[in-house]
């Protein structure tokens, strides 16, 4: 029992059912939105600064450590008071390129910081350690003057078109609620169907859908377990440094930067890590509360944590509610919460967050097989084109015309120059894919060749042009290495 190589398989039938999978329109290439999503993380890998404009210029080292082409992710002269916020110091992220093995990687610059001592460096090789995929990987940590300052650069993985969670959920006009007289919180009233816990839209404040949140607590819970299985802190919970990735895919990013900045050697180094973990748990809990709290922040202060609470339990499921007092709540004084302890909560929802994924997996793999189809016909259309119409080889200005060569120009004429009896030209992708696909498999099929001025006629099986391809292919690359 042989494979009909010649014939092109098409999606596989479970993804042609799928529903919101859009493919039927265009079964030989991958869908033009996954194209674009990776044209755009291709566009944000290649960009570089324009040399024209001196400001950036002149603030960017040509190489910093093994590091080159620097391309700022963020402005230069204007640091974000949330970056000052959240770590303490001026910081500035470049896209570089490493020379050792050519990848791109983010380096975080921490200004005018100069690192005295290096027993630190035992919490980096700990974070290098840990390899999740709901976390975004620090690679080394290094110290610099290619600024004009003592610098400490942190590296980490570089995610194209990656957004923050503060800049997806909680910026713009409408990311602040408006305020009551008595200084309460003017939440919108819910537009509910007759039942509490039915899930909405997600437009700004509007509800955010509950199966987001979920995802959302499931991603970051299954982060923060990792973390704190290898005895480490996360502190990085905030929506200004958790990534998200295409619609729903999260990674915590800046993991590590705390630890060093706030090293101090004259303390255990373990005593703080249960309070550290602690204060993941809270912060996690906080940013639930304010993403089902119409994306306010607001909701999340002091004064109004009660009446956030309250909001949720009106328009949530009690599981959301549960959890996010759980969260919240202060249990130093009887146990220590465990990040395990909202598995119960999440319960049958995490199947539907593996279900999700699972999907994600089979239409890729459906993105990947057409890809690989065309891969295959581009690898067999460069062979034709070395062989075809080549001047000469050793000396031989008729090598293209005569022997197998010549078969595999009659072979090009009739896959690709094909008329009408009025001699208008034939353009069929079908007729181009179907015969390329049977050369490459060498099917047994005979097919009639004619030169162009009908002199000759040729019955030849693909076997054959396939044979005299690889032939032909090998002589032109063994002359040129020779």
């Amino acid at each position: 029992m042989l494979p009909s190589f010649h014939a092109y398989v098409g999606e596989q039938s479970h993804l042609a059912h799928l529903q919101n999978y859009q493919s039927r329109s265009n079964t030989f290439s991958m869908s033009s939105s996954l194209r674009q999503e990776l044209l755009n993380q291709h566009t944000l890998s290649m960009a570089s600064l324009n040399p024209d404009d001196t400001n950036y210029v002149l603030g960017v080292p040509q190489e910093v450590d093994s590091y080159h082409t620097l391309c700022p992710l963020e402005p230069l002269d204007t640091p974000t008071d949330q970056a000052q916020r959240t770590f303490g110091y001026i910081t500035t992220c470049y896209k570089a390129i490493n020379s050792k093995d050519g990848l791109l990687y983010v380096l975080r610059r921490v200004h005018g910081f100069r690192l005295v001592n290096a027993k630190s460096m035992v919490i980096v090789d700990q974070w290098k350690k840990i390899s999740h995929s709901n976390l975004v990987s620090l690679r080394e940590v290094f110290t610099s003057k290619a600024f004009g300052d003592n610098s400490l650069v942190f590296v980490y993985d570089y995610h194209p078109g990656a957004e923050t969670l503060l800049s997806r959920h909680f910026s713009g006009p409408d990311s602040t609620l408006p305020v009551n007289a008595d200084g309460s919180l003017a939440f919108p009233a819910p537009n509910r169907a007759g039942m509490p816990g039915a899930n909405r839209g997600g437009s700004r404040h509007g509800l955010m859908p509950e199966r987001l949140i979920w995802s959302y607590i499931i991603q970051l819970s299954s982060a923060l377990r990792a973390i704190h299985s290898a005895g480490l802190p996360c502190r990085m919970i905030d929506p200004s440094k958790i990534l998200l990735i295409g619609n729903s895919r999260l990674r915590i990013n800046g993991c590590g930067i705390f630890d060093i900045l706030s090293f101090d050697p004259s303390n255990s180094s373990n005593a703080m890590i249960p309070h550290f973990q602690q204060e993941d748990l809270t912060s996690l809990g906080k940013l639930v509360l304010a993403l089902a709290s119409c994306y306010s922040l607001q909701s999340i202060q002091r004064e109004h944590i009660q009446q956030s609470l309250e909001y949720v339990a009106m328009n949530y499921s009690s599981d959301l509610k549960n959890l996010v007092i759980y969260l919240l709540s202060n249990q130093m004084t009887t146990h220590l919460k465990s990040v395990n302890d909202i598995m119960p909560m999440i319960g049958a929802r995490f199947y539907t967050q593996l279900e999700a994924a699972q999907v994600k997996c089979d239409v890729m793999e459906g993105e990947l097989a057409k890809e690989m189809e065309n891969g295959r016909l581009l690898r067999l259309l460069t062979k034709l084109g070395v062989v075809n119409e080549r001047p000469e080889l050793g000396m031989d200005p008729s090598w293209s015309e005569t022997g197998d060569r010549y078969l595999l120009k009659l072979f090009r004429d009739h896959v690709f120059h094909q008329v009408t009896d009025a001699g208008t030209p034939v353009v069929d992708l079908s007729h181009v894919v179907t015969c390329l696909n049977k050369l490459d498999a060498g099917s047994p099929e005979k097919i009639c060749l004619m030169s162009r001025d009908e002199q000759s006629v040729l019955v030849v099986s693909y076997r054959d042009l396939h044979n005299c391809l690889e032939s032909a292919f090998n002589e032109v690359l063994s002359s040129s290495l020779s």
